[in-house]
């Protein structure tokens, strides 16, 4: 069978990267062509577009570049109509991806929906589209197969797929060694995987390392970003910098300051404590706090429905208070307490399997 697979950021590769692996489990001769990035590329088939083209974020920046997502929606588009695949995957991305649906359902394609856009964030009403255009949601948050329940939409509940990924991941024992990291502390820096993001948060992140001088600091770069790039923040400080190797930097690290996003779960996971922060555009910032009905903006707080970690969003995203929200976390009941919650997280999360699942109620929709 003919997959066709859009993720529009790096996470949304991550996933699709094992949904294509399970997808090959349960079809021996599975084709896949996508838009996605290096670790769906490293799965087989053909990258027609990678994320790193994709990615926009804020309200603002989506007006600046919207000639480019117009041409990528018809690259898409068009690309899709010429392959015809048997079934589209959607893979996160709501702002791209529904678009891409209706398209695809009015042109005959089957059309299911990996990792449900967060429509309980704001406008709710977005479902209605959904219910029109998508003929399968699996979804990877508990809450979310409720929250469908309510405007009378079906959904599979699938795990979440960050579990499978962080099962099959081996720590690499001469880390430490191999980075040139000694036996000090590490704090992680987790700074985002696109452009705006990194420029807007890892200058604070970095204004902070001179008060820990006695532990060393690890960013976890984006591979679809140079060395030189990074390099423009960092200047002469204790910095390092480390491509593809989140997971390990996660491993070995004693606390992390991390941009909201999939990250935040990633690194809960792993029960690192950590500080949440997240910058915008003055006037996206303004715009989301007019729509989205939501109290926490953290992956990590939403699915236990309590702050466990500290978010510190727009002005709050400081040197001051990301020092202070760090420092009760690095020793004592502050970093106890935090640790203590993951441990109601992770209950809440489940097991691994969500790409073996999603992968076989694909394989029985589909055929």
């Amino acid at each position: 069978m003919k997959y066709y697979l859009v993720a529009g950021e790096a996470s949304g590769d991550l996933h699709g990267a094992n949904l294509m692996k399970a997808l090959k489990a349960e079809d021996g001769e599975a084709v896949f062509r996508y838009f996605g990035g290096d670790k769906m590329k490293t799965e087989g088939g053909e990258l027609v577009k990678h994320y790193a083209d994709m990615a926009f974020m804020g309200f603002t920046e989506v007006i600046l570049n919207l000639r480019t997502i117009f041409r990528n929606l018809k690259v898409c588009k068009d690309d899709i109509l010429n392959w015809k695949p048997d079934v589209l995957i959607l893979i996160d991305f709501p702002g791209f991806n529904l678009k891409i649906a209706a398209f695809a359902k009015a042109n005959g394609i089957k059309v299911c929906y990996y990792i449900s856009p967060k429509v309980w964030a704001w406008n709710q009403k977005r479902v209605l589209k959904i219910k029109k255009v998508v003929d399968h949601m699996f979804c990877i948050l508990p809450f979310e197969v409720d929250f469908y329940k309510e405007w009378g939409m079906k959904v599979d509940y699938v795990g979440n797929p960050l579990l499978d990924e962080i099962a099959q991941f081996t720590p690499d024992v001469n880390f430490r060694e191999n980075n040139q990291l000694g036996g000090e502390k590490i704090i992680a820096l987790l700074p985002g995987s696109r452009k705006q993001e990194i420029a807007r948060l890892l200058p604070v992140m970095l204004s902070i390392t001179e008060s820990y001088p006695h532990c060393i600091f690890a960013i976890a770069a984006a591979p679809s970003f140079t060395e030189a790039y990074y390099h423009q923040f960092m200047g002469d400080k204790k910095v390092k910098l480390l491509f593809n190797n989140t997971y390990n930097l996660l491993h070995y690290a004693h606390a992390a300051i991390v941009a909201s996003g999939t990250a935040t779960l990633e690194t809960a996971l792993f029960k690192v404590p950590q500080v949440v922060v997240y910058k915008g555009g003055t006037i996206s910032i303004a715009i989301a706090r007019m729509l989205v009905k939501i109290k926490f903006i953290s992956l990590v707080n939403l699915i236990v429905n309590k702050k466990i970690v500290t978010e510190l969003i727009q002005e709050d995203c400081n040197t001051q208070k990301v020092n202070e929200a760090l420092k009760i976390i690095m020793e004592g009941a502050g970093r106890n307490m935090m640790l203590k919650d993951y441990d109601e997280l992770l209950l809440l999360m489940g097991k691994p399997g969500a790409s073996a699942k999603t992968a076989k109620l694909i394989s029985t929709y589909v055929k």
